[in-house]
């Protein structure tokens, strides 16, 4: 199995006797701790290449939830080659017409990949179901047939992990308010954003009724208290790590040795003349 992760120090202590919440996780703690699941992570690929494992994540939740948090944590260390990101745009009217499950099919993994869908085929059963994307009858074939197709999956030695990024009401609204301040982040506003703010209960119900016909033993959902985004990110990340069976692997020690300088020549005074950016820092 994948390496245990112990509590930090920090983690231990951060939880008082008989106290609501956790003790704010520092910002050293966190990037120590962030650092050493980075670590395994580069494990996990080594093995996943040399075995050809296939692995699948899921990942849903509330807008906000801080699921592209967790996913770039997850990714910024590891080759692109290995783990790859899949974020669909709508359907095209071709798309529309398909298969539910054919677009996604194509982004599958491969022997030696980890793919990692923000949002996926669970489209079907919380906005398209919120927004009246689609109809009763293809949401009702969706909750029926999925269980069905990811049992397929299972069976074909795909690894399949579901996670639902779970944020409270106040905490969502506290981060739509920074993305209307911050310059940087109004990029991830849209009008989805304003009707899941407004429709909060029938994205719940239409959770619950996910849960209900797609948690099942074999291909279950694991929720991720998203409030605290520091914690969820460690704590998602080290779940994942602990869900798949993977072994450190020997690895050749790579020595740089000496540097061959035969041809040797002024190679700096050639940029001379080159169009060099402006240093403006």
């Amino acid at each position: 199995m994948g390496k245990k992760h112990k509590k930090s120090a920090a983690e231990k202590s951060a939880v008082k006797a008989g106290a609501d919440k956790p003790q704010k996780l520092s910002r050293k703690d966190y990037e120590k701790e962030l650092a050493k699941l980075q670590g395994e992570l580069v494990k996990l690929q080594f093995w996943v290449r040399k075995t050809g494992a296939k692995v699948m994540i899921v990942f849903e939740g509330r807008d906000a939830a801080g699921k592209g948090g967790v996913i770039k944590r997850i990714t910024e260390r590891v080759s692109p080659r290995i783990f790859k990101v899949i974020a669909l745009p709508a359907p095209t009217e071709r798309e529309k017409t398909q298969l539910y499950i054919q677009r996604y099919l194509t982004h599958f993994p491969a022997a030696g990949e980890i793919v990692l869908f923000d949002r996926s085929w669970y489209n079907r059963a919380g906005v398209e179901r919120v927004m009246g994307f689609c109809t009763d009858k293809e949401y009702e074939r969706f909750l029926r047939m999925t269980p069905a197709v990811e049992r397929a999956l299972i069976d074909n030695d795909i690894i399949l992990i579901k996670y639902w990024f779970d944020v409270s009401m106040d905490e969502q609204q506290r981060r739509f308010e920074d993305r209307i301040e911050d310059d940087r982040k109004k990029w991830k506003l849209s009008p989805m954003d304003k009707e899941s703010f407004n429709r909060w209960y029938d994205y719940s119900r239409a959770r619950d009724a996910m849960f209900e016909a797609t948690d099942t033993d074999f291909s279950p959902w694991h929720v991720v208290p998203s409030d605290d985004k520091k914690r969820a990110r460690l704590n998602c990340i080290s779940h994942l790590l602990d869900l798949i069976p993977y072994k450190e692997l020997p690895r050749t020690e790579v020595k740089l040795g000496k540097r061959n300088l035969k041809g040797k020549y002024d190679d700096e005074a050639s940029l001379v003349g080159r169009r060099i950016i402006p240093g403006k820092y």
